[in-house]
């Protein structure tokens, strides 16, 4: 057996199904799910009309790089969203099954273990799990970054050596943050853009949480906007996207990878013997999803009228507050994040996540242990029945 495969961790989720042992929720409240960032908006019905009217595709392999006008169609979004209109759909674009496969294989990819040493792969921590699972089966070592809410959850780029940074081959961001909601500002993206291209590592740019945020008028920075903005090229630099959260539609696995030409190459080489190309009727209803904005601006507002109703409620009894964008309350608790989880489900049968189970201990401490993950992705009276029994669940400890 591939022996990288004894160093990774359970899942967060099954971490929390063990944590649940035993337990036996309140049986006259009925279940509230909020541990899983699945969304559960209704997905537009002129998508689900896409792809069952493009079914004809299943008699057809795929091609790797996808159809045409699914590359078009994205670098149309890109455009109108990112002001990126010179993105070549054919060399800076690629078509992936959900941005969660594309963080894992693209680590595959760009990691090059025979450079006399073992290689860095460096995320924000807490952070995404697929982050530190890519490194291990590359042959290279995670390396995280704490981010604090002493520090406003922000990069400390300074927590590593150079002679770490030296080592570093890829660098995952996540704009917005999962599970802070953090945006990356310009003057972050130059930090990291400096630090790129002094030690030459690639940054994978992770932002599936994009298009939930809260001001239509200041939507959240790209890395490749960034790189634009700045006078930068885009080498060394892949954005991730998805339409899961944008579109509601998870079960799709659609989403894309773009920026470098050159690392978007060897990405497609690897991908052709991976098996990885994207269903023919996915990529129609994937084209419909990119070229409309209407029911993109309709689930932001559902998260917005949930988010007013539901901060000012959990933030009476825990600390938290609104945050930059994506659908997470990140909350303080006052006893141990797995103690406060264990007990709500008991007593509430409310389902929040531990903090600690998205996070590893790094410089002495586990950033995420004495924080619960909320997600808002319920629907509004369940994310109120919920910020309520979460209120009496804290004022009896």
């Amino acid at each position: 057996m591939n022996p990288y495969l004894s160093k990774l961790q359970p899942y967060p989720f099954e971490k929390l199904r063990q944590l649940f042992a035993g337990v036996k929720p309140n049986a006259e409240l009925s279940e509230i799910k909020l541990s899983i960032g699945e969304p559960q908006h209704a997905t537009p019905e002129f998508i689900k009309q896409a792809l069952a009217s493009n079914l004809s595709g299943l008699a057809n392999y795929p091609t790797t790089q996808g159809i045409p006008a699914l590359r078009q169609s994205i670098a149309a979004w890109m455009g109108r969203r990112y002001g990126l209109n010179d993105i070549n759909p054919d060399t800076e674009i690629l078509p992936v099954n959900g941005s969660r496969e594309a963080l894992f294989s693209f680590a595959q990819t760009v990691i090059d273990p025979s450079r006399g040493y073992v290689p860095l792969v460096v995320s924000p921590n807490p952070f995404y799990q697929i982050y530190e699972g890519a490194a291990y089966l590359a042959g290279a070592e995670p390396r995280f970054i704490n981010t604090l809410p002493e520090n406003d959850f922000s990069l400390d780029l300074g927590a590593l050596s150079d002679a770490d940074w030296a080592r570093v081959q890829l660098m995952y961001v996540c704009s917005p943050g999962n599970p802070t909601g953090k945006v990356l500002d310009l003057e972050d993206w130059k930090q990291l853009f400096a630090l790129s291209d002094k030690h030459g590592f690639v940054i994978a740019s992770d932002e599936c949480y994009s298009e939930i945020f809260f001001d239509e008028a200041n939507p959240p920075i790209g890395g490749l906007q960034a790189a634009r903005l700045l006078g930068r090229s885009l080498d060394r630099l892949i954005m991730f996207s998805s339409l899961s959260k944008r579109s509601n539609v998870p079960g799709m696995r659609s989403g894309f990878v773009a920026g470098d030409a050159a690392l978007i190459k060897q990405f497609l080489l690897y991908r052709t013997y991976h098996g990885a190309a994207m269903s023919p009727s996915v990529q129609m209803a994937s084209v419909a999803a990119w070229n409309d904005e209407a029911h993109v601006q309709e689930n932001r507002r559902l998260y917005i009228e949930k988010f007013k109703a539901v901060t000012p409620l959990v933030s009476s009894v825990l600390n938290t507050g609104m945050p930059d964008a994506s659908f997470y309350l990140w909350a303080k608790t006052p006893i141990a994040d797995t103690e406060f989880a264990r007990a709500l489900l008991a007593e509430y049968n409310v389902v929040v996540l531990p903090g600690s189970y998205l996070a590893r201990e790094a410089n002495g401490v586990n950033p995420g242990e004495g924080f619960i993950r909320i997600a808002l992705v319920a629907t509004l009276a369940e994310c109120l029945e919920a910020a309520d029994r979460i209120q009496r669940f804290v004022s009896k400890l």
